[in-house]
């Protein structure tokens, strides 16, 4: 008989419910699915189960209670482990209370599992100390707590899914609902890439091949304190189209060119001009998702006169070309009150 898979999904008050439990329907799919498709195999491939610090009844960030199987110190040891996303309060991610969950997850990584979490289960993670200087990805909006908390965390929010480490041990998915990535990533690691696939179909789940650029949205950073960039950053909100707002910028600040572009990236994270790219681009995907304008109008709106060029930089900060974003995030007329039929 072939040695179950041991999954260990960590369930802690601050969890996300729809994907605690979404990791375990589909990662225990594979049980109830075999003789659907010939690449399922007949015994399923992985035991999963929900680990806490104790065990029985939990109530989760919605409010609404799970079961924790068995608690940590009763698990045993773990092939992988999965932190599930969080619900973060406005006040972001307080480290350090979950002392004896961070001190698990160091032993069952000393041990041989692979750890992973979805989404903003990487804060937790990264208590332990085991991604410093290991790429990893979470929520953009979660991005600038995570970066305050952990600097030495190499972070791509951009990213579906990142796997690190010297044997893949490590293993993060981006936003949201990206953790349909990960299932689908652990099935076809452990199970083989045709019963991903199968479980993929069944589920009509779909791994988000071209990234999560698509999907940000873009917010200058406001909490520098520099007074004569916080005032450039109010004017470019709604002059980023005008032509050369670069230079505008600096001719209003009374700041030297060099001393200009110097402060604004310090106080922004972005330069001047990477700033601006990011507001017409983001303008442009209003647009693409409300209206019906041609592509061509859209980059003249936003400030671009070359439509080719348009494309290119939609397509370099986003991943997808404007069409696709198009498509892919314009609301169907079904749902819109437009049409009646969803083809």
């Amino acid at each position: 008989m072939t040695k179950k898979t041991r999954i260990s999904l960590v369930a802690i008050p601050d969890a996300s419910l729809s994907t605690l439990h979404g990791l375990y329907d589909v990662l225990n799919g594979m049980a109830f699915l075999k003789g659907l498709d010939p690449s399922i195999p007949e015994s399923a491939p992985f035991r999963v189960e929900i680990v806490g610090t104790d065990p029985g009844p939990l109530k989760l960030a919605s409010g609404l209670p799970t079961e924790t199987h068995r608690s940590i110190a009763e698990a045993g040891d773990s092939d992988i482990v999965i932190v599930p996303s969080v619900v973060l309060p406005p006040a972001g991610w307080r480290i350090g209370r979950y002392p004896a969950l961070v001190a698990w997850l160091r032993r069952m990584h000393d041990r041989g599992a692979m750890i992973c979490s979805a989404c903003s289960g990487v804060f937790l993670i990264a208590e332990t100390g085991l991604l410093d200087r290991r790429e990893t990805t979470l929520h953009w909006s979660y991005a600038e707590n995570f970066r305050r908390l952990y600097p030495q965390v190499p972070l791509r929010p951009e990213k579906t899914l990142l796997i690190a480490g010297e044997r893949g041990q490590f293993v993060s998915s981006g936003a949201s609902m990206s953790w349909h990535d990960l299932a689908l990533y652990l099935i076809a690691r452990q199970a083989g890439p045709t019963a991903a696939q199968a479980m993929a179909k069944f589920f009509a789940l779909q791994w988000h091949r071209d990234g999560l650029g698509a999907y940000m949205v873009f917010e200058g950073r406001r909490d520098h304190g520099d007074a004569a960039i916080l005032e450039a950053q109010d004017w470019l909100a709604t002059h980023f189209s005008v032509a050369d707002p670069v230079a505008e910028m600096i001719r209003m600040s009374g700041l030297t060119e060099r001393t200009f572009s110097r402060r604004f990236s310090a106080a922004t994270g972005h330069a001047p001009l990477a700033y601006v790219q990011q507001l017409r681009i983001a303008d442009a995907k209003r647009r693409l998702e409300r209206t019906a304008e041609p592509v061509e109008e859209i980059g003249w709106r936003v400030g671009y006169e070359d439509p080719a060029f348009f494309r290119r930089l939609f397509k370099r900060l986003t991943g997808v070309t404007p069409g696709h974003y198009r498509r892919q995030f314009q609301i169907p007329a079904f749902a819109s009150g437009t049409g009646a039929r969803g083809d």
